[in-house]
């Protein structure tokens, strides 16, 4: 399709250039051919001239330089003949594979391949000599040669650019990789602040508005051990999570990650905190082998135990909470226990982020988890959290 716009520098390089050697060529007398139609010298201007400006228009119309350029050079082949002009035919033929359609691109360099085999077969029958293999040639230099190039320019160019395409998808993909990494390891962290923090936060508000609530020294003071307490617990947490995050912190290794054999001290510390709200926090190990366990799964386990004690401490009416662990084949069962109804003395708030987080950890260990009221054989219901971990050796996902 014909363009108006600007030519390209370079065009108008090649276009100046092409027509001063022709215009030099011309005053000294160099041709390429001898008696034609027409063999007054300066008529091999006028295709010269043409040649020229279709040089302008290589690459916003490439189709249409090359199809005037070859009746340029038609007309080129009446006259005594320029070698600048049969140059310029050789770069709109380049041209107008390296930039025409993509059809263009295919169909030129096979038509300029039969258009050379044709005219080498034609001029051999009609006259079989050294001439007319060398006419051959030289149709297949001026016509094959710059479309076979052109094809092949083309070609690197395009496999350039989709090189650089597959390039900026991986670092696309690559950076969207990056930000779901951080956004996993971001819920990763909030989880385990939660877990960790949630509890002896918990304890604190209860016993403090206890505190303020209840005018008697002795539950004052007790209130204020239990919250120093679970003061110091909670920040002893929140450091080994900060050594966590660490790299290669100067304050030493950081502490290692909760597991099951610290459910005793866990349990202990509950009924501790509980006691003033009338619960009493037992653990049943059934396992029968209670050795230890893949890392993630006995921390998304202490987690479970941990967020369904602060729960229990939150909102259990007064009663058993009950803790059982079970063991058998590759599925670890977790069970938290205890008494759903009100309860009178004062209760700390919950979000609700506490079982979100339970759901995420057992999801990420492929496992299942309930959490709902449960009737007992007294008419009477609980609350019951059941988790259902596998334990066998495998890629967890984080």
């Amino acid at each position: 399709m014909f363009s108006l716009a600007r030519p390209h520098r370079d065009d108008v390089l090649l276009a100046v250039t092409g027509l001063s050697g022709g215009v030099i060529l011309w005053m000294i007398g160099i041709h390429i051919q001898n008696g034609r139609l027409f063999d007054a010298p300066w008529v091999s201007l006028l295709p010269l001239v043409v040649m020229s400006a279709l040089e302008l228009l290589r690459r916003s119309a490439p189709l249409t330089a090359l199809t005037v350029g070859t009746l340029a050079l038609v007309a080129d082949q009446f006259t005594v003949g320029s070698l600048a002009t049969l140059l310029m035919f050789t770069d709109l033929v380049y041209a107008a594979v390296l930039y025409g359609t993509p059809a263009a691109s295919r169909r030129i360099p096979v038509i300029t391949l039969l258009l050379t085999v044709a005219t080498t077969v034609g001029f051999v029958a009609w006259a079989p000599s050294a001439d007319a293999v060398l006419i051959g040639i030289v149709v297949g230099m001026v016509s094959f040669v710059p479309a076979l190039t052109g094809a092949s320019v083309r070609n690197h160019r395009e496999a350039a650019e989709a090189a650089r395409l597959r390039a900026d998808q991986t670092a696309l993909l690559a950076e969207m990789d990056r930000v779901q990494a951080v956004t996993a390891e971001r819920s990763r962290m909030a989880r385990e602040l939660h877990d960790m923090v949630a509890n002896h936060l918990s304890a604190i508000a209860i016993h403090s508005t206890a505190a303020l609530s209840i005018d008697d020294p002795g539950t004052s003071r007790e209130a204020l051990g239990v919250i120093r307490q679970n003061s110091v617990d909670g920040l002893t947490e929140m450091r080994r999570l900060i050594g966590l995050l660490r790299e290669n912190g100067a304050g030493g290794p950081p502490g290692a990650a909760p597991t099951l054999a610290s459910l005793d001290t866990l349990v202990g510390q509950a009924g501790a905190n509980s006691a003033s709200s009338g619960l009493t926090v037992t653990l049943e190990d059934g396992r029968e082998e209670p050795g230890p366990l893949p890392a993630p799964v006995e921390l998304a386990a202490y987690r479970i135990v941990q967020e369904s004690l602060t729960n229990a401490l939150k909102h259990a009416a007064p009663g058993p909470v009950t803790v059982r662990l079970e063991h058998s084949g590759e599925v670890l069962t977790v069970e938290v226990s205890s008494v759903l109804g009100e309860r009178p003395g004062p209760r700390a708030p919950g979000s609700g982020a506490g079982l979100v987080g339970m759901r995420e950890r057992v999801a990420l260990l492929g496992g299942t988890i309930g959490a709902g009221p449960e009737p007992r054989g007294d008419g009477t219901e609980i609350w019951l959290v059941r988790a259902e971990l596998p334990v066998e050796e495998r890629t967890y996902r984080t």
